[in-house]
């Protein structure tokens, strides 16, 4: 997204080594985990967004930090054989998505490279990643997207959209998203029209759900969603988290499955079992289940779930934080724990209590391999070795993915 020329720098602006909104041109040599091309002018590194490897482009500076600079794509010079035309209009301006120029399989490439990076650059462990596993669907995939709007101004709404790319607080219209399901393209024309039209009902901004459920589209926080995994179905709060992509879901479990019960353990503990995802899409695999949450509202519905699924090895449990594993008594050398925690990873006081559990094997579901590849470090060190390391392409033509990373006790 091109920022408007100014006749005067920012008031913080730093005019080393380039002058505001100086035009440069660069090669671009490789892409960061956040999606911007990366490239280097006399040893100096720059980012420019929605560039590509290989590529020659034209890039107007607006910022110089300590060890870097900052610019915006002009124009480019030589393109890259791998770049293709974006699906969407709103791409490079709204931040939703960032490699929409990329074809698909350079994508998923790219996925993997980046988890290789970050953990020879952050752990300084060369391992070899598996290739990124595709989804079925690469477009209309997303089962929930939530839109916001801020208070009106003379008594209408503005946009009702995404943040702008690189903008903290800007706003950019999105009457239509490809990557979200075909029934949430189909109600947002409506939505849109309703919050307009009772504009002055909102003393301020607000973010709108839109959860695709069984057919229709749910925008109340606190009703009931419900999402099919394979043969199972899961209810949940409809403004909960869940995983956003249903069409990846039963490979996905899949996996996690498959690695947990690889070295023969017959007990299975999920960390963050939430509503049950991984419990009891894995519960077949076991004898026996445990679930903990610091959540009881979440346990509630994983119990309900079971229920309804006829699950009976599975159980959950409301533990705090400080003491998560304090009431399973499974066998340490027969089980397997399974955690999939916020995109901040886990505490430290977490993973201790973990290492001191001491089950046979470990395996990490994380949104976010660079908090992932920093847990991981001190799993290593409390004696657990990395056995193999599969990226799931969850998030199409946006740089966010999952990492499963299966880990062994030494």
């Amino acid at each position: 997204m091109m920022r408007p020329t100014m006749q005067r720098p920012p008031k913080k602006f730093v005019p080393v080594p380039f002058t505001y909104h100086q035009e440069i041109e660069m090669t671009v040599d490789s892409l960061t985990n956040l999606g911007s091309g990366i490239g280097r002018i006399d040893g100096w590194v720059v980012f420019v967004p929605f560039t590509l490897p290989g590529e020659v482009v034209k890039a107007r500076v607006y910022r110089n930090d300590k060890n870097c600079s900052h610019a915006d794509l002009i124009e480019v010079l030589v393109s890259s054989p791998d770049r293709v035309q974006p699906q969407c209009p709103l791409f490079g301006e709204c931040g939703g998505c960032q490699y929409q120029h990329l074809s698909y399989e350079k994508q998923l490439a790219w996925k993997s490279r980046q988890v290789e990076e970050l953990l020879k650059h952050m752990a300084g462990i060369v391992f070899p990643v598996n290739p990124c596993m595709s989804t079925p669907q690469i477009w209309n995939y997303r089962s929930k997207i939530t839109p916001h709007f801020e208070k009106p101004h003379n008594g209408e709404i503005g946009e009702i959209g995404f943040l702008a790319n690189g903008r903290r607080s800007q706003l950019v219209d999105v009457p239509e998203c490809k990557i979200a399901m075909d029934e949430i393209n189909a109600a947002l024309p409506r939505i849109r029209e309703e919050i307009r039209a009772k504009a002055h009902s909102f003393k301020r901004g607000s973010t709108v759900l839109m959860r695709a459920t069984e057919g229709r589209v749910e925008t109340d926080f606190k009703a009931t969603a419900a999402e099919k995994v394979g043969s199972l179905r899961f209810e949940f709060l409809a403004g909960d988290f869940f995983q956003n992509n249903p069409f990846i879901l039963p490979a996905f479990t899949g996996h996690v499955a498959k690695q947990a019960s690889a070295g023969g353990a017959k007990f299975l503990v999920d960390a963050y079992c939430g509503s049950g995802l991984f419990a009891l899409t894995l519960a077949g695999n076991f004898e026996k289940v445990a679930g903990v949450e610091v959540s009881e509202t979440s346990c509630q519905w994983a119990r309900n779930n079971a229920a309804a699924n006829g699950i009976g090895n599975a159980t959950f449990m409301t533990a705090s934080a400080e003491a998560i594993f304090s009431e399973i008594d499974f066998p340490k050398d027969e089980t397997a724990v399974v955690i999939d925690p916020p995109r901040k990873g886990c505490t430290p006081e977490f993973l201790q209590q973990l290492i001191a559990f001491h089950p046979s094997r470990i395996v990490y579901v994380s949104c976010d391999p660079a908090t992932q590849i920093r847990d991981l470090k001190q799993l290593s060190e409390g004696g657990y070795r990395l056995l193999e390391v599969q990226p799931f392409d969850l998030f199409p033509h946006t740089r966010h993915l999952e990492c499963v990373m299966t880990l062994v006790r030494d």
